[in-house]
Protein backbone atom coordinates (compact mmCIF):
# COMPACT_ATOMS: atom_id res chain seq x y z
CA UNK A 1 0.00 0.00 0.00
CA UNK A 2 1.44 3.33 -1.02
CA UNK A 3 0.88 6.19 1.39
CA UNK A 4 0.57 8.55 -1.56
CA UNK A 5 -2.85 6.99 -2.17
CA UNK A 6 -4.23 7.37 1.34
CA UNK A 7 -6.88 9.84 0.25
CA UNK A 8 -8.40 7.27 -2.08
CA UNK A 9 -10.65 4.41 -1.09
CA UNK A 10 -8.88 1.43 -2.62
CA UNK A 11 -9.99 -1.68 -0.78
CA UNK A 12 -9.46 -4.43 -3.39
CA UNK A 13 -12.57 -6.30 -4.42
CA UNK A 14 -10.53 -9.43 -5.12
CA UNK A 15 -8.65 -9.49 -1.78
CA UNK A 16 -7.51 -12.97 -0.69
CA UNK A 17 -9.91 -14.87 1.51
CA UNK A 18 -7.20 -15.51 4.11
CA UNK A 19 -7.96 -13.38 7.20
CA UNK A 20 -5.46 -10.74 8.21
CA UNK A 21 -5.49 -12.23 11.74
CA UNK A 22 -7.14 -15.30 13.19
CA UNK A 23 -7.02 -16.36 16.85
CA UNK A 24 -8.62 -19.54 18.18
CA UNK A 25 -8.84 -20.31 21.92
CA UNK A 26 -5.81 -18.11 22.57
CA UNK A 27 -4.33 -18.40 26.08
CA UNK A 28 -1.36 -16.65 27.69
CA UNK A 29 -0.30 -17.38 31.26
CA UNK A 30 2.47 -15.91 33.38
CA UNK A 31 2.91 -18.44 36.17
CA UNK A 32 -0.42 -18.62 37.99
CA UNK A 33 -1.74 -15.47 36.32
CA UNK A 34 -3.85 -15.84 33.16
CA UNK A 35 -3.54 -12.66 31.08
CA UNK A 36 -5.46 -13.97 28.06
CA UNK A 37 -8.07 -16.63 28.76
CA UNK A 38 -9.21 -18.51 25.66
CA UNK A 39 -10.20 -15.71 23.29
CA UNK A 40 -11.12 -16.24 19.64
CA UNK A 41 -11.54 -13.60 16.93
CA UNK A 42 -10.95 -12.98 13.23
CA UNK A 43 -9.84 -9.76 11.55
CA UNK A 44 -10.59 -9.49 7.85
CA UNK A 45 -8.28 -7.67 5.46
CA UNK A 46 -8.96 -3.95 5.23
CA UNK A 47 -10.90 -3.92 8.49
CA UNK A 48 -10.36 -1.62 11.44
CA UNK A 49 -10.65 -3.88 14.48
CA UNK A 50 -10.53 -2.86 18.13
CA UNK A 51 -9.77 -4.47 21.47
CA UNK A 52 -11.68 -2.39 24.01
CA UNK A 53 -11.16 -2.72 27.73
CA UNK A 54 -9.55 -1.28 30.87
CA UNK A 55 -5.88 -1.49 31.72
CA UNK A 56 -4.94 -5.05 32.59
CA UNK A 57 -7.70 -6.62 30.47
CA UNK A 58 -5.23 -8.56 28.29
CA UNK A 59 -5.24 -6.24 25.27
CA UNK A 60 -1.51 -5.51 25.11
CA UNK A 61 -0.62 -9.14 25.74
CA UNK A 62 -2.78 -10.16 22.80
CA UNK A 63 -1.08 -7.55 20.63
CA UNK A 64 2.35 -8.88 21.61
CA UNK A 65 1.36 -12.38 20.51
CA UNK A 66 0.07 -11.03 17.19
CA UNK A 67 3.34 -9.13 16.71
CA UNK A 68 5.41 -12.30 17.23
CA UNK A 69 7.22 -10.92 20.28
CA UNK A 70 5.43 -13.07 22.89
CA UNK A 71 4.69 -16.77 22.76
CA UNK A 72 1.26 -18.20 23.48
CA UNK A 73 0.58 -20.77 26.19
CA UNK A 74 -2.02 -22.55 24.08
CA UNK A 75 -4.43 -22.01 21.21
CA UNK A 76 -3.81 -21.06 17.61
CA UNK A 77 -2.79 -17.81 15.94
CA UNK A 78 -2.36 -16.90 12.27
CA UNK A 79 -1.27 -13.56 10.88
CA UNK A 80 -1.63 -13.32 7.09
CA UNK A 81 -1.82 -17.11 7.12
CA UNK A 82 1.46 -17.45 9.06
CA UNK A 83 2.14 -18.72 12.58
CA UNK A 84 3.87 -15.93 14.58
CA UNK A 85 5.75 -18.45 16.73
CA UNK A 86 7.14 -20.57 13.90
CA UNK A 87 7.43 -17.81 11.29
CA UNK A 88 8.19 -14.78 13.43
CA UNK A 89 10.51 -12.90 11.02
CA UNK A 90 8.08 -13.32 8.12
CA UNK A 91 5.18 -12.09 10.26
CA UNK A 92 7.10 -9.08 11.59
CA UNK A 93 8.05 -8.09 8.03
CA UNK A 94 4.34 -7.74 7.21
CA UNK A 95 3.46 -5.66 10.28
CA UNK A 96 3.72 -2.07 11.37
CA UNK A 97 3.75 -1.72 15.16
CA UNK A 98 2.88 1.37 17.21
CA UNK A 99 3.73 0.66 20.89
CA UNK A 100 2.08 2.39 23.84
CA UNK A 101 5.20 4.47 24.44
CA UNK A 102 7.04 6.15 21.57
CA UNK A 103 10.47 4.52 21.09
CA UNK A 104 11.93 7.07 18.70
CA UNK A 105 15.65 7.86 18.63
CA UNK A 106 15.76 11.32 20.16
CA UNK A 107 19.33 11.93 19.00
CA UNK A 108 18.33 11.69 15.34
CA UNK A 109 16.30 14.06 13.23
CA UNK A 110 12.72 13.33 12.27
CA UNK A 111 13.74 12.26 8.76
CA UNK A 112 16.67 10.18 9.98
CA UNK A 113 14.35 8.21 12.29
CA UNK A 114 12.37 6.97 9.30
CA UNK A 115 15.44 6.18 7.19
CA UNK A 116 17.25 4.31 9.96
CA UNK A 117 14.14 2.28 10.80
CA UNK A 118 13.74 1.34 7.15
CA UNK A 119 17.27 -0.04 7.10
CA UNK A 120 16.22 -2.66 9.68
CA UNK A 121 13.99 -4.12 6.95
CA UNK A 122 16.89 -4.17 4.47
CA UNK A 123 15.33 -1.45 2.34
CA UNK A 124 17.78 0.40 0.04
CA UNK A 125 18.79 3.92 1.01
CA UNK A 126 17.72 5.40 -2.33
CA UNK A 127 14.22 4.06 -1.80
CA UNK A 128 14.13 5.32 1.79
CA UNK A 129 15.14 8.87 0.87
CA UNK A 130 12.03 9.22 -1.28
CA UNK A 131 9.85 7.18 1.08
CA UNK A 132 10.75 9.38 4.05
CA UNK A 133 9.51 12.47 2.20
CA UNK A 134 6.26 10.70 1.34
CA UNK A 135 5.68 9.57 4.93
CA UNK A 136 6.51 12.96 6.42
CA UNK A 137 3.95 14.58 4.13
CA UNK A 138 1.36 12.03 5.21
CA UNK A 139 2.14 12.67 8.89
CA UNK A 140 2.08 16.47 8.37
CA UNK A 141 5.70 16.70 9.53
CA UNK A 142 7.48 17.89 6.38
CA UNK A 143 8.28 21.20 8.06
CA UNK A 144 9.95 19.29 10.92
CA UNK A 145 12.07 16.96 8.77
CA UNK A 146 15.37 18.37 10.02
CA UNK A 147 14.31 18.85 13.65
CA UNK A 148 15.45 16.58 16.44
CA UNK A 149 12.80 14.34 17.92
CA UNK A 150 13.29 15.80 21.39
CA UNK A 151 11.99 19.12 20.06
CA UNK A 152 8.64 17.68 18.92
CA UNK A 153 5.33 17.87 20.76
CA UNK A 154 3.69 14.69 22.02
CA UNK A 155 1.24 14.62 19.10
CA UNK A 156 4.04 15.10 16.57
CA UNK A 157 6.04 12.26 18.11
CA UNK A 158 3.02 10.00 17.86
CA UNK A 159 2.50 10.85 14.18
CA UNK A 160 6.19 10.24 13.52
CA UNK A 161 5.96 6.84 15.22
CA UNK A 162 3.08 5.94 12.89
CA UNK A 163 4.90 7.26 9.82
CA UNK A 164 7.98 5.23 10.73
CA UNK A 165 5.89 2.07 11.16
CA UNK A 166 4.61 2.48 7.58
CA UNK A 167 8.06 2.50 5.99
CA UNK A 168 7.84 -1.18 4.98
CA UNK A 169 4.27 -0.75 3.65
CA UNK A 170 2.83 -3.22 6.17
CA UNK A 171 -0.26 -5.30 5.55
CA UNK A 172 -1.42 -4.83 9.14
CA UNK A 173 -0.85 -1.86 11.45
CA UNK A 174 -0.97 -2.66 15.18
CA UNK A 175 -1.68 0.32 17.45
CA UNK A 176 -1.47 -0.17 21.21
CA UNK A 177 -3.27 2.71 22.98
CA UNK A 178 -2.36 5.10 20.13
CA UNK A 179 -3.54 8.35 21.77
CA UNK A 180 -2.59 7.81 25.41
CA UNK A 181 -1.32 11.04 26.93
CA UNK A 182 -2.35 13.28 24.03
CA UNK A 183 -4.49 16.38 24.39
CA UNK A 184 -7.88 16.46 22.57
CA UNK A 185 -6.60 18.42 19.58
CA UNK A 186 -3.64 16.08 19.04
CA UNK A 187 -5.95 13.07 19.36
CA UNK A 188 -8.23 14.37 16.60
CA UNK A 189 -5.28 15.06 14.27
CA UNK A 190 -4.04 11.51 14.85
CA UNK A 191 -7.54 10.10 14.25
CA UNK A 192 -7.58 11.88 10.90
CA UNK A 193 -4.31 10.22 9.85
CA UNK A 194 -5.56 6.80 10.96
CA UNK A 195 -8.89 7.28 9.22
CA UNK A 196 -7.02 8.00 5.98
CA UNK A 197 -5.15 4.74 6.34
CA UNK A 198 -8.42 2.95 7.07
CA UNK A 199 -9.99 4.42 3.92
CA UNK A 200 -7.02 3.27 1.85
CA UNK A 201 -7.60 -0.35 2.84
CA UNK A 202 -4.89 -0.81 5.47
CA UNK A 203 -5.88 -3.31 8.16
CA UNK A 204 -5.84 -1.57 11.55
CA UNK A 205 -5.84 -3.39 14.87
CA UNK A 206 -5.92 -1.13 17.92
CA UNK A 207 -6.26 -1.43 21.64
CA UNK A 208 -7.89 1.38 23.56
CA UNK A 209 -9.82 2.18 26.72
CA UNK A 210 -11.21 5.34 25.12
CA UNK A 211 -14.80 4.63 24.07
CA UNK A 212 -14.94 7.60 21.68
CA UNK A 213 -11.78 6.43 19.94
CA UNK A 214 -13.25 2.97 19.38
CA UNK A 215 -16.50 4.44 18.05
CA UNK A 216 -14.60 6.73 15.68
CA UNK A 217 -12.09 4.25 14.27
CA UNK A 218 -13.40 0.70 14.59
CA UNK A 219 -15.59 -1.15 12.11
CA UNK A 220 -15.84 -3.95 14.64
CA UNK A 221 -14.48 -4.63 18.10
CA UNK A 222 -14.40 -7.00 21.02
CA UNK A 223 -14.96 -5.90 24.62
CA UNK A 224 -12.34 -7.59 26.80
CA UNK A 225 -12.21 -7.95 30.58
CA UNK A 226 -9.95 -10.18 32.68
CA UNK A 227 -8.56 -11.78 29.54
CA UNK A 228 -11.96 -12.84 28.18
CA UNK A 229 -14.18 -11.52 25.40
CA UNK A 230 -17.44 -10.19 26.85
CA UNK A 231 -19.05 -9.10 23.57
CA UNK A 232 -18.25 -8.62 19.88
CA UNK A 233 -19.74 -6.52 17.09
CA UNK A 234 -19.76 -3.06 15.55
CA UNK A 235 -19.96 -0.12 17.99
CA UNK A 236 -23.55 0.56 16.98
CA UNK A 237 -24.51 -3.09 17.27
CA UNK A 238 -23.05 -3.42 20.77
CA UNK A 239 -24.80 -0.28 21.99
CA UNK A 240 -28.09 -1.46 20.52
CA UNK A 241 -27.79 -4.94 22.06
CA UNK A 242 -26.47 -4.05 25.51
CA UNK A 243 -27.78 -0.58 26.32
CA UNK A 244 -30.73 1.75 25.81
CA UNK A 245 -30.81 4.54 23.27
CA UNK A 246 -30.29 7.26 25.89
CA UNK A 247 -28.86 7.77 29.36
CA UNK A 248 -29.91 10.27 32.03
CA UNK A 249 -27.08 11.25 34.39
CA UNK A 250 -28.23 12.56 37.79
CA UNK A 251 -26.37 13.82 40.82
CA UNK A 252 -28.14 14.06 44.17
CA UNK A 253 -24.98 14.25 46.28
CA UNK A 254 -22.49 11.57 47.31
CA UNK A 255 -24.52 10.56 50.38
CA UNK A 256 -27.91 10.47 48.61
CA UNK A 257 -27.26 8.80 45.25
CA UNK A 258 -27.71 5.19 46.38
CA UNK A 259 -30.82 6.06 48.40
CA UNK A 260 -32.37 7.92 45.47
CA UNK A 261 -31.65 5.06 43.09
CA UNK A 262 -34.13 2.76 44.81
CA UNK A 263 -36.81 5.46 44.85
CA UNK A 264 -36.33 6.34 41.17
CA UNK A 265 -36.27 2.71 40.09
CA UNK A 266 -39.70 2.14 41.63
CA UNK A 267 -41.01 5.37 40.09
CA UNK A 268 -39.68 4.69 36.58
CA UNK A 269 -40.69 1.05 36.58
CA UNK A 270 -44.26 2.26 36.85
CA UNK A 271 -43.67 4.56 33.86
CA UNK A 272 -41.77 1.93 31.87
CA UNK A 273 -44.08 1.99 28.86
CA UNK A 274 -43.76 5.75 28.47
CA UNK A 275 -40.01 6.15 28.97
CA UNK A 276 -38.64 2.74 27.98
CA UNK A 277 -36.91 2.40 31.37
CA UNK A 278 -34.33 -0.37 31.68
CA UNK A 279 -32.26 -0.02 34.86
CA UNK A 280 -30.17 2.31 37.03
CA UNK A 281 -26.43 2.09 37.63
CA UNK A 282 -25.10 3.64 40.84
CA UNK A 283 -21.65 5.21 40.49
CA UNK A 284 -19.77 6.93 43.33
CA UNK A 285 -20.58 10.41 42.04
CA UNK A 286 -23.80 9.98 40.03
CA UNK A 287 -26.70 7.82 38.92
CA UNK A 288 -27.06 6.56 35.36
CA UNK A 289 -30.69 6.05 34.36
CA UNK A 290 -31.01 3.93 31.23
CA UNK A 291 -34.13 4.60 29.17
CA UNK A 292 -35.18 4.82 25.54
CA UNK A 293 -36.66 8.27 26.23
CA UNK A 294 -34.40 9.95 28.79
CA UNK A 295 -36.11 13.33 28.51
CA UNK A 296 -39.42 11.68 29.39
CA UNK A 297 -37.73 9.96 32.34
CA UNK A 298 -36.46 13.34 33.51
CA UNK A 299 -39.96 14.81 33.28
CA UNK A 300 -41.37 11.92 35.32
CA UNK A 301 -38.72 12.43 37.99
CA UNK A 302 -39.40 16.17 38.24
CA UNK A 303 -43.17 15.64 38.26
CA UNK A 304 -42.74 13.35 41.27
CA UNK A 305 -40.96 16.14 43.15
CA UNK A 306 -37.37 14.89 42.90
CA UNK A 307 -34.77 17.60 42.33
CA UNK A 308 -31.27 16.41 41.42
CA UNK A 309 -28.34 18.81 41.82
CA UNK A 310 -27.38 18.29 38.16
CA UNK A 311 -28.88 16.39 35.22
CA UNK A 312 -27.67 15.49 31.75
CA UNK A 313 -29.28 13.59 28.88
CA UNK A 314 -26.90 11.88 26.42
CA UNK A 315 -26.74 9.05 23.93
CA UNK A 316 -25.54 5.65 25.11
CA UNK A 317 -21.88 4.88 24.45
CA UNK A 318 -19.52 1.92 24.50
CA UNK A 319 -18.63 2.74 28.08
CA UNK A 320 -22.27 2.06 29.00
CA UNK A 321 -21.94 -1.29 27.24
CA UNK A 322 -18.86 -2.14 29.26
CA UNK A 323 -20.50 -1.05 32.50
CA UNK A 324 -23.50 -3.25 31.72
CA UNK A 325 -21.32 -6.27 30.92
CA UNK A 326 -18.79 -6.00 33.73
CA UNK A 327 -20.26 -3.76 36.43
CA UNK A 328 -17.43 -1.25 36.15
CA UNK A 329 -16.35 1.61 33.90
CA UNK A 330 -13.52 1.48 31.40
CA UNK A 331 -11.31 3.67 33.57
CA UNK A 332 -11.67 1.62 36.78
Amino acid sequence: MSISSVTETSVPTDAPATPAIEAVDLVKRYGDFTAVDGISFTVTRGESFGLLGPNGAGKSTTMRMIAAVASRTSGQMRVAGLDPERQGPEVRARLGVIPQQDNLDEELTVRENIIMYGRYFGLPRRYLLAKADELLEFAQLTHKAGARVEDLSGGMKRRLTIARALVNEPEVLLLDEPTTGLDPQARHVLWDRLFRLKESGTTLVLTTHHMDEAEQLCDRLVVVDHGRIMAEGSPQQLIREHSTREVLELRFGMDRNAEQAAVLEELLTGSQAAVGFSHIEVLPDRLLVYAQQAESAMEAIHSAGHRPMTSLVRRSSLEDVFLRLTGRTLVD
